[in-house]
C-alpha cells in the first residue's frame, strides 16, 4: 500500500528550453521529450527492453489549456497518465515470472492508496490542526489554522520518505531516479550523452518532482487560507468535514499554481533569493535520489535516446534548460 502511494505521489535565462523529463519505474527509466517517451528497462538476462510511444500534449495548439496554472493542472495530470503506465509495463518487463494481478485489482488497488494518500496527507493534518487549536484553546484563524496543517503534512511527507528509502526496491529506484537526473543534465550541457560525461553532474535537479510536491504543499497554506476565508465570508461554519469537502477539490488549482512556482524558480535560479526557495527541494532529494551504477546510468541513456529516435542529431551540441523533469 505504502509503495502504491509512492507511486500515486510520484508520478518542471539564458539559454533555451525544452520539455524533456520523466521519472524512474521499476527497474529502468521513463524519458519524455516533445513529441514522444520511451520507457528503458534492464530485464533480468542483463538486456535492456525498451517500448517508445509517440505522444502529443493537450496542450500543443490549445490556446486555453496552455493558459498559466491550466496548463500545470495539464501538466500533471498527463505525467501521471503517462508514469502510471509505463510503470505497469516496467513490472511486467523486470520480473517475467511473476503473475501480474489483473487490471481489476489493480485498479482497486490504486484507488485504494489514492484514499489512503488523501486520509494521510490532507486529512490527518487537517484533524490535528483543529485537535491543536481546540486543545490549546487557541482563538481560530485561517491563517494559522493551514500553517499548523502544512507544517503537519511537511513532517508526515518526510518521515514517509525516510521510512520508504529503507526498502531494497525503493533504494533501487530512487538509484534510477538519480539516474535520469543525470542523465537530462549530460543533455542540457552539450556534452555528448554517455556514461562517463552523465556520472559526472549531480543527482539532484531543481525541476524534479519531489521539489514539485515539496512546492505544492507551501503554496497549499496560503491557497487554502484564502479559501478559507473567503468561504467564512459567505457564513460557512467550517468543520473538519467541510474543509475536507473544499480542500480536496482545489487540489489540481494548488497543483497548476505550484507548477508555475516551479517554473519560476528554476528559471530564475541563479538568483541568491531563488536559491533558497529552491534548497527545500534539492534537500528532499538527497532521500529520494540516489547515486546510480554505470548500468542504470546506462538505462537512462538509453531511454532518452530512444524517446528522441532520430531527431536526437538536431539537439546534440546545444545547450538547454529542460522544462520539466521527474
Amino acid at each position: 500500500m505504502l509503495y502504491l502511494v509512492y507511486r500515486n505521489i510520484l508520478l518542471l535565462i539564458m539559454r533555451s528550453t525544452i520539455l524533456v523529463g520523466g521519472q524512474a519505474v521499476i527497474e529502468g527509466v521513463m524519458m519524455r521529450v516533445p513529441g514522444a517517451y520511451a520507457t528503458a528497462v534492464r530485464k533480468k538476462d542483463g538486456g535492456i527492453e525498451i517500448k517508445r510511444h509517440s505522444f502529443e500534449s493537450m496542450i500543443t495548439n490549445n490556446r486555453f489549456l496552455s493558459l498559466p496554472i491550466i496548463r500545470g493542472m495539464i501538466h500533471l495530470y498527463e505525467s501521471m497518465k503517462i508514469g502510471y503506465g509505463t510503470l505497469q509495463w516496467s513490472a511486467e518487463i523486470s520480473e517475467p515470472n511473476i503473475n501480474q494481478s489483473n487490471k481489476f485489482l489493480d485498479s482497486i488497488l490504486s484507488l485504494l492508496s489514492i484514499v489512503f494518500a488523501i486520509g494521510l496527507f490532507f486529512g490527518l493534518p487537517i484533524i490535528s490542526a483543529d485537535f491543536f487549536l481546540n486543545y490549546f484553546s487557541f482563538k481560530e484563524d485561517t491563517l494559522i489554522f493551514n500553517i499548523i496543517s502544512g507544517v503537519i503534512r511537511i513532517a508526515l511527507f518526510l518521515i514517509y520518505l525516510i521510512s520508504i528509502s529503507f526498502l531494497k526496491d525503493v533504494h533501487r529506484l530512487f538509484q534510477f531516479h538519480g539516474a535520469e537526473h543525470k542523465t537530462v543534465y549530460n543533455f542540457e550541457s552539450g556534452q555528448n550523452i554517455n556514461i562517463d560525461n552523465a556520472k559526472l553532474f549531480s543527482k539532484e535537479h531543481p525541476r524534479c518532482g519531489t521539489s514539485f510536491i515539496f512546492i505544492v504543499m507551501l503554496v497549499s497554506i496560503f491557497s487554502f487560507t484564502i479559501i478559507d476565508t473567503f468561504i467564512i465570508a459567505l457564513g460557512v461554519d467550517l468543520t473538519v468535514i467541510k474543509r475536507l469537502l473544499f480542500h480536496i477539490p482545489c487540489i489540481p488549482l494548488v497543483a497548476g499554481l505550484s507548477y508555475e512556482v516551479l517554473k519560476i524558480i528554476a528559471k530564475y535560479q541563479k538568483y541568491y533569493l531563488f536559491k533558497i526557495f529552491a534548497y527545500p527541494g534539492l534537500l528532499l532529494q538527497k532521500i529520494t535520489t540516489q547515486n546510480p551504477d554505470d548500468s542504470q546510468l546506462e538505462v537512462a541513456i538509453a531511454a532518452l535516446k530512444n524517446a528522441f529516435g532520430d531527431n536526437l542529431s538536431n539537439y546534440e551540441g546545444k545547450e538547454f534548460n529542460a522544462d520539466a523533469i521527474g
